[in-house]
């Protein structure tokens, strides 16, 4: 069924958007990476494990992580039948959860010792997974086609995006304006899509319930030391991994609940 006039009028306004949003981090002067963002909070060391809590709380993204492989890759029948109309529909959420526990491997390896050149490695499987997720989303809400045609070269702008960064930071001329808009206009993108266009499966509302676990994890990044002082517990740095943990928990809760809707295949 070809697409109605109102949803081909909404994929212009964010198609615009996106551009929009490309020339702005092209125009915008460039933000280099604060070097105090290195320094956070919990420096505890444990077991010979410096920054502790940071380090060995990325285990929660390598079981989510190895959860949501298992699922694709070793359900059969009926489950998975009803997960996805289309089988080739998997390979933006095998790129997620394989990106996902990449990240535990390469956040745990920068928060051993933090510093830019570590950094990258942690930000490389973010970037491909939060791309993989906004093929996933345009494959379900607009067209499984475009999403599936997509997606490597959405990783290939995520790769790019850190790379770039990376290079600058080499330079010494940082600029993080293209990650800034990989990750955040990316999740706002996905957010949009999640709103205007339909689902062609159940549980698509979970979604909203995804970018709200997320947007705390940011907010607790950003509170990092307020909430490590008010006991001296946990970290907002060590919240911010298990609340994005939890919210790629919820991705795969969806995708294991979830069923085909006939009439917007």
């Amino acid at each position: 069924m070809g697409m109605n006039r109102r949803m081909r009028a909404g994929l212009w306004v964010l198609g615009i958007l996106s551009v929009a949003m490309v020339l702005a981090a092209k125009i915008v002067p460039p933000i280099p990476q604060p070097a105090e963002y290195h320094q956070f909070a919990d420096q505890r060391i444990y077991f010979g494990i410096p920054n502790f809590s940071d380090v060995v709380s990325n285990i929660a993204f390598l079981l989510v992580g190895v959860a949501g492989l298992i699922f694709l890759l070793g359900s059969q029948g009926l489950i998975i039948s009803k997960a996805f109309i289309g089988r080739p529909e998997r390979w933006p959420y095998l790129v997620l959860f394989l990106s996902v526990a990449m990240a535990s491997m390469g956040s745990a390896y920068y928060h051993l010792a933090p510093d830019n050149d570590r950094l990258v490695w942690d930000r490389l499987p973010i970037a491909t997974g939060i791309m993989a997720l906004l093929a996933a989303t345009l494959s379900e809400r607009i067209s499984p086609k475009i999403g599936l045609r997509l997606l490597p070269i959405l990783i290939a702008v995520g790769f790019g995006s850190v790379m770039h960064w990376y290079w600058s930071e080499q330079r010494g001329a940082g600029n993080l304006n293209f990650y800034i808009v990989v990750q955040f206009y990316s999740l706002l993108l996905i957010f949009l899509l999640g709103i205007f266009f339909p689902s062609r499966y159940t549980h698509g509302s979970d979604m909203h319930t995804v970018m709200m676990l997320y947007g705390l994890a940011k907010l607790a990044e950003i509170q990092d030391r307020e909430i490590y002082e008010l006991g001296h517990v946990m970290s907002g740095h060590t919240a911010k991994h298990l609340l994005a943990a939890l919210a790629i928990c919820w991705i795969l809760r969806m995708l294991i609940k979830r069923e085909s809707l006939p009439e917007r295949a």
